[in-house]
């Protein structure tokens, strides 16, 4: 202590003495004075060492997160997608219970605002990252980003949508006195040439609408309060921006596609209408929505000298399984491990739809169906198959949230592109074991329902966007009639007389998919862009429906590195280019339907 003061009074006196000098200096105006050597090494031995603060090493930060983040998301979305599953297959009110409290489980760990901040933080050093690591952070951003909503407005979006699917799945119309499935009714519908019975049958179809249709316009107010609460103009801009696409360049599509298809549309469907006026002896104006076969007009009903089906009467429904499966080994794309965890034959309970899920997106993957050996039920076999497939070959070194398609249009454009070929000459000899002879006779006529199909199936989706984007802009109008505006509009239907009944809401989607439809419609530009690549690859210039893209192992190669297996690695747009040497877009699809 002693000896610090001494120091202290020392450098005190030195520095007293230095003033002076000073003083004296400036007043003389003489030559500065030479600091005493003593005073000089005083001051360095007092004055602490300047430290360096380590610099932050990001990468290091963001791999931590990413680890764990990555780690938690895979264990909740595995019993999220398991007990969704099990509620398919079951209907149970007690399944799909379960399955609200994972799905809430998954939405409260993307609700985390700690976890949110973090990874904004964190890309804000967006230069000291990996570029993968960047793109794992930007897409754990967008799954925060719809979930940063209390537990309470979680709860209540979940538990509406929960309501309104256990609706769906349990809900059996009233058909001739029975209680029956859509199968059934959509049998009728297909089979039946008199009209009051086929209006019966789509009336039916349609009864579930009136049950959900209420429902359905509540949890849309309430999408759009926690859209709102998010900074959005509402739930449908904000499910299109989260899904990385542009609202305004999205519309313009559209209605790029609208004008494209209005002029071949109205031509093809007038010849389809004087067919099927012939068929239920009326004229084409009086035809009506139950005459279309589809309930919702999105399928092209089969001509009189055409039907698919012909190629696969006699079948069992196991058939529809086994032809699939030949097929994908044929694509090098192996899919015994899926079809055998996969559920695919109807029965009491069951989710009536099809779709595909990865549990776990490390392989387990399966499909849900209710095959019938039908033309309808081959198409959604290979579609589904084609989902699973394109998940299985996703890389598995990827992080977990990157092992995903690289968007959803891709993935329903590979399922398209599997749907579709159905449709082609050559598959149905090679495959569905068709009489050569019957199917070169009928090579022109599936051609021209192949293109009858996309041309409907775009105006469909037209009416899906722009209702759905218009039924968040206002959930309060008149959605009944706004839905027959539109379908008279794109779909050139005549409506029901007199009718006043939420049809639209009989469509799933609007619960199950929200804000999705439009994702089809890029998936089938996307599937004409592949068909279009793999015809150059191959050195093949007839046309795209009678395209042979299996037992090529230069299609299997491609398929494999430049369509499933970057999986969400890049941007779509990036992805799509990659693959097809293009930026998305209709020419490919505006060629196959001339």
């Amino acid at each position: 202590m002693r000896t610090m003061i001494t120091l202290l009074t020392v450098t005190l006196s030195l520095a007293l003495a230095t003033n002076s000098c000073k003083k004296k200096e400036q007043k003389s105006g003489n030559e500065p004075v030479k600091k005493h050597p003593k005073v000089v090494a005083m001051k360095k031995a007092t004055t602490p060492p300047t430290q360096k603060k380590p610099a932050v090493d990001w990468q290091k930060q963001a791999d931590s997160f990413l680890a764990k983040y990555n780690s938690e998301y895979a264990k909740l979305e595995k019993r999220e997608t398991v007990s969704f599953w099990q509620a398919s297959l079951t209907g149970k009110k007690e399944d799909y219970a379960a399955n609200g409290v994972a799905k809430l489980d998954l939405k409260k760990f993307h609700s985390d605002p700690g976890k949110y901040k973090t990874i904004e933080k964190l890309l804000t050093h967006e230069k000291a990252l990996k570029p993968l690591t960047i793109r794992s952070l930007h897409v754990a951003l967008n799954a925060f980003k719809e979930n940063q909503l209390s537990n309470e407005m979680l709860k209540k979006i979940i538990d509406l949508e929960k309501d309104i699917e256990q609706n769906f799945q349990s809900f059996r119309a009233l058909y001739k006195k029975k209680k029956v499935t859509n199968n059934v009714l959509l049998d009728n519908l297909k089979k039946s040439t008199v009209s009051k019975e086929r209006q019966e049958a789509w009336d039916a179809l349609k009864a579930v609408g009136a049950v959900v249709g209420p429902k359905l316009v509540s949890l849309a107010t309430v999408r759009n309060e926690a859209a709102k609460k998010l900074g959005f103009k509402n739930y449908w801009t904000m499910k299109v921006k989260l899904q990385d696409h542009n609202p305004e360049t999205l519309v313009a599509l559209f209605a790029e596609l609208d004008t494209l298809t209005r002029a071949p549309f109205k031509k093809m469907k007038d010849t389809m209408d004087k067919e099927l006026a012939a068929k239920f002896g009326c004229k084409p104006q009086e035809l009506k929505p139950w005459h279309y076969d589809n309930p919702f007009f999105q399928e092209a009903p089969p001509q009189k000298a055409l039907d698919l089906d012909v190629f696969f009467k006699g079948m069992k429904k196991e058939d529809i399984v086994a032809i699939s499966t030949r097929f994908f080994k044929a694509m090098g794309l192996p899919m015994e491990d899926i079809a055998a965890r996969s559920d695919y034959y109807e029965r009491s309970g069951k989710d009536q739809n099809a779709f595909c899920t990865s549990i776990d997106r490390s392989g387990d993957v399966r499909t849900l169906l209710n095959i019938k050996p039908t033309a309808k039920w081959m198409d959604t076999m290979l579609h589904e198959s084609g989902h699973a497939v394109y998940d299985k070959w996703i890389a598995r070194k990827l992080p977990y949230n990157l092992r995903e398609a690289g968007h959803i249009f891709t993935t329903e454009g590979v399922a398209m592109l599997f749907g579709a070929l159905v449709k082609n000459p050559a598959w149905l000899v090679a495959f569905a074991k068709a009489d050569p002879r019957k199917v070169e006779k009928a090579k022109g006529l599936i051609a021209q329902q192949r293109k009858r199909e996309q041309l409907i199936f775009t105006r469909w989706t037209l009416v899906m966007l722009n209702f759905e984007k218009a039924l968040y802009e206002n959930p309060g109008q008149d959605l009944n009639k706004l839905w027959w505006d539109m379908v008279e509009k794109y779909q050139m239907l005549s409506r029901p007389k007199g009718r006043n009944l939420p049809d639209w809401a009989s469509k799933p989607h609007f619960t199950i998919a929200p804000v999705y439809y439009h994702n089809y419609m890029m998936g089938e530009l996307f599937a004409a862009q592949m068909r279009a690549t793999m015809a150059k690859m191959v050195g093949y210039t007839g046309p795209a429906s009678e395209l042979v893209i299996w037992n090529n192992p230069k299609v299997t190669t491609w398929l494999k590195n430049l369509v499933f297996k970057p999986g969400m690695r890049s941007q779509w747009e990036t992805m799509v280019k990659n693959a097809t040497g293009t930026n998305l877009s209709a020419k490919a699809f505006s060629e196959e339907i001339k």
